[in-house]
């Protein structure tokens, strides 16, 4: 495994006051050997680093080790690379740094549906996700009001069989034009190339209910209401060239019974839905959330 840096390269937007130590978080995955901690914590400690948060995990099935950690910091951001740099060159690491609570910019991909993008937007204005979104497109204009609401660009990218590779082009453009970081698809139902998966590789994430695969198509609550389901959920995961199938950030299920009409049923799902993609968006926009093959690691 070679040694890879990711953080990013922009500035950050939160000041520090004058005198304030910065709050860095450092994720990192590696070959798992002893040492590690002791090597990382006596890096930040030569740092006058004060470790807030921490935590690691050894995955004895892939022989990887996983770290993330927060750490109150007067070094810069080039002293702390530098010092880190050698570090992982040893362990052979792949490793991020980056400000605590600095807003991934985000780029949100939609169809008719308001209830997930609706949710998103909402959380960061009022909640304090750590996202901004820089845009939000959309195969129809549906949604372009609720847009325009919360005050974001609206980009209508129609897709059908003849436009697919054109409208790609257009995300690939959109992505460097904003300095996209993260691309969330809440419920665009379009399928994205196997080209595009690995071009945005651990950088998007999808949300689906969690029939699949019993109820395929379309009016899958009306196929379970007819199967008499009881449970109903959502997945939230990264996306691959695998349909539906990426790594798995978080899931969440509903029990139901014999009275729900369907009504009730979609209601529930829409709700189970914007709720899994929300703790999913905020995990990954905290640093998290580290990948370890098909499956994900998650620092709650």
């Amino acid at each position: 495994m070679a040694c890879v840096t990711t953080q990013p390269t922009r500035p950050s937007t939160i000041a520090t006051p004058p005198g304030r130590p910065t709050e860095w978080v450092l994720t990192l995955s590696c070959p798992d050997r002893p040492g590690i901690v002791h090597a990382v914590s006596g890096v930040l400690a030569e740092h006058d680093g004060n470790i807030t948060e921490s935590q690691q995990f050894g995955n004895p099935g892939s022989g990887t080790f996983f770290m993330r950690v927060q750490v109150e910091s007067h070094a810069s951001r080039d002293e702390l690379e530098a010092a880190m740099s050698d570090v992982a060159a040893n362990f052979e690491m792949t490793w991020s740094l980056d400000v605590v609570g600095r807003p991934v910019r985000t780029l949100v991909m939609v169809s008719r549906a308001a209830h997930c993008l609706v949710d998103l937007l909402y959380r960061e204005r009022d909640q304090g996700m750590p996202i901004e979104v820089v845009g939000v497109v959309g195969n129809h204009r549906d949604l372009e009001d609720i847009a325009e609401f919360y005050g974001k660009p609206f980009h209508h990218v129609p897709v059908n069989r003849d436009t697919k590779a054109a409208a790609e082009d257009r995300l690939r453009q959109l992505v460097t034009e904003l300095d996209v970081e993260l691309v969330v698809l809440a419920r665009y139902m379009q399928i994205l190339s196997d080209d595009l998966c690995r071009d945005l590789s651990g950088q998007v994430i999808n949300i689906h209910h969690s029939f699949l695969p019993s109820f395929k198509g379309a009016r899958p609550y009306a196929q379970a209401h007819e199967r008499g389901v009881k449970l109903i959920g959502a997945t939230s995961h990264y996306v691959t060239g695998d349909l539906d199938e990426g790594p798995i950030i978080e899931q969440d299920v509903e029990r139901v019974d014999h009275s729900r009409a369907v009504t009730d049923l979609v209601a529930l799902g829409e709700d189970v839905e914007r709720r899994t993609l929300a703790r999913a968006v905020r995990w990954h926009a905290e640093h998290r959330v580290l990948l370890d093959g098909h499956r994900t690691v998650v620092f709650h």
